[in-house]
């Protein structure tokens, strides 16, 4: 959406941005009186703190689903108020976010399952310990029973971020290459997303790497552009 970010309070006078503090709250009297002062900017991207320290300190305290289930919580709480388009900039898709996405999905598999095995809970814990440090599990760890989860999360990751893509390049000349090419990524996201996640590991990792080269062809990077499209081409989902 657009807003106009920066804003003046109406009862003080106070003026500050909504894209640091993420309120419509005058920071000086609590009023919720206040008017733009500037042009609307496209932004998506609300105030979001990630910290997971409070559920690791309790790794002793709890059984491992009801870790998982405080994991999850504050995974999704920050996955969802996190955005793409920051006062009209295109923000990268970070590691902080496909970390924190994919712990939402192993951590939800985790609370419910019955029986775990020793290496899906070290995996489990090892995203928790890493996650909110912008840290990513290698592909080379990815338990094969867990697969999905990352597949799916990444998944959905993408697809949240070529929204934003799509939204941010909007008002810009688009040409046609760079259409097919974001038709083509939402392709291959909406067959992930009907496979349920179920692809190998590095396929999930190659799709990232597409998108992210595709986010720098859009903004002018005319090696990445053509990089983003054979990625897109040769990725291969079996």
């Amino acid at each position: 959406m657009k807003i106009r970010g920066e804003r003046e309070c109406t009862e003080c006078g106070t003026r500050w941005s909504y894209y640091e503090t993420g309120s419509v709250g005058c920071p000086a009297c609590g009023s919720l009186r206040s008017v733009g002062v500037d042009e609307r900017t496209e932004h998506t991207d609300l105030q979001a703190s990630f910290d997971l320290t409070p559920v690791r300190n309790a790794v002793d305290e709890v059984a491992t689903d009801d870790l998982a289930e405080r994991a999850r919580d504050r995974c999704r709480e920050y996955v969802r108020r996190r955005g793409f388009v920051n006062a009209g900039t295109l923000r990268d898709l970070d590691d902080a976010y496909l970390a924190a996405i994919e712990l939402l999905h192993v951590a939800d598999i985790v609370a419910r399952e019955i029986r775990l095995g020793d290496r899906e809970e070290l995996y489990f814990l090892a995203l928790l310990r890493d996650a909110d440090q912008g840290e990513r599990a290698p592909v080379e760890d990815v338990p094969e029973t867990l697969r999905s989860a990352r597949g799916l999360a990444y998944a959905n990751a993408v697809r949240e971020y070529r929204r934003d893509l799509r939204t941010w390049s909007g008002d810009r000349d688009v040409t046609a290459s760079e259409r097919r090419a974001l038709e083509t990524l939402g392709e291959h996201v909406t067959r992930i997303r009907m496979l349920d996640g179920d692809i190998e590991p590095r396929a999930a990792e190659r799709l990232v790497e597409a998108t992210r080269d595709l986010a720098n062809g859009l903004r002018g990077d005319e090696v990445a552009f053509t990089q983003a499209r054979e990625r897109l081409d040769d990725l291969d989902l079996e």
